[in-house]
C-alpha cells in the first residue's frame, strides 16, 4: 500500500476520562492532533478513521502469572518489560497503584477495537524519547515539539495540520500521541522493534 493512503492511530491513553487522552492521526501524509476525554470519543474517533493500525501508550497486557491486574501475588513485570529495563529505559511497574487503573481501561480499549477487526499494539512513547535522545515532555516540551516537528518533516515526510486556531504548542499528551503514531508508522514500514514475545510486547523503534 502507498503510503499516501497509510492511516495510523497514535493515542496517549490517560487512565481517567476524566483526564486528557492525545490522539494523533497519519493520514496519508497529513497528521492530525487533539485531545479526547471519554473511551466513546476515543473509539467513536478511530473508527471514524478505520486506520490500518492503533498505537497505544498504555499497558495492553498482564504479567505472566495474574489473572486480573488487582490480584496480589509476586509477578509484576512482562517480558518487554524486562527488555526495557535491560535496555535502561525508565518505566513504571504496571502493577504500581495509579498504572492499575491505566492497564485497565487499556485492557478495555484494546477489546473493542480489536472486536470491530483493527490492529491493537502497545508501544511507549517515553521509551521512544529516549531512544531519539529527544527529552519526554516533562523535562523539555518546547524541544521534545522541536524533535518531533523536524522527524515528523525530514524523516518521514509527513506535514502537520494546522489548527483552526494558531497553536505554537502542543500539550504532552498530544506529543506522546504523535510519539506513538509515528512508532506505529515504523511498524508498517518494517523499521520498528519489537520487546518481548507474544503477548507480551511492546513495539518500538528501531533504527532509523
Amino acid at each position: 500500500m502507498s503510503s499516501q493512503f497509510i492511516k495510523i492511530a497514535g493515542i496517549d491513553l490517560a487512565g481517567s476520562p476524566r483526564r486528557p487522552t492525545g490522539f494523533c492521526l497519519i493520514d496519508g501524509k497529513q497528521v492530525f492532533l487533539k485531545v479526547l476525554f471519554t473511551d466513546e470519543e476515543i473509539v467513536e474517533e478511530v473508527l471514524a478513521a478505520r486506520p490500518e493500525l492503533v498505537t497505544v501508550d498504555a499497558p495492553l497486557s498482564l504479567p505472566p502469572g495474574r489473572q486480573t491486574i488487582n490480584e496480589r501475588n509476586a509477578f509484576h513485570f512482562r517480558p518487554c518489560d524486562l527488555e526495557l529495563r535491560k535496555r535502561g529505559l525508565k518505566f513504571f511497574p504496571i502493577t504500581l497503584g495509579p498504572m492499575r487503573m491505566l492497564t485497565e481501561r487499556g485492557l478495555r480499549l484494546k477489546y473493542r477495537l480489536e472486536k470491530v477487526g483493527l490492529r491493537v499494539i502497545e508501544v511507549y512513547p517515553g521509551g521512544a524519547q529516549d531512544i531519539w535522545r529527544l527529552p519526554r515532555a516533562r523535562q523539555n516540551r518546547a524541544k521534545l515539539q522541536a524533535g518531533l516537528l523536524k522527524r515528523l518533516s525530514q524523516d518521514f515526510g509527513l506535514n502537520l495540520a494546522r489548527p483552526r486556531k494558531s497553536k505554537k504548542s502542543f500539550s504532552p499528551d498530544e506529543l506522546d500521541a504523535l510519539t506513538a503514531a509515528l512508532v506505529g508508522l515504523l511498524c508498517l514500514q518494517g523499521r520498528a522493534e519489537i520487546y518481548g514475545r507474544e503477548p507480551w510486547i511492546i513495539v518500538m523503534p528501531g533504527n532509523i
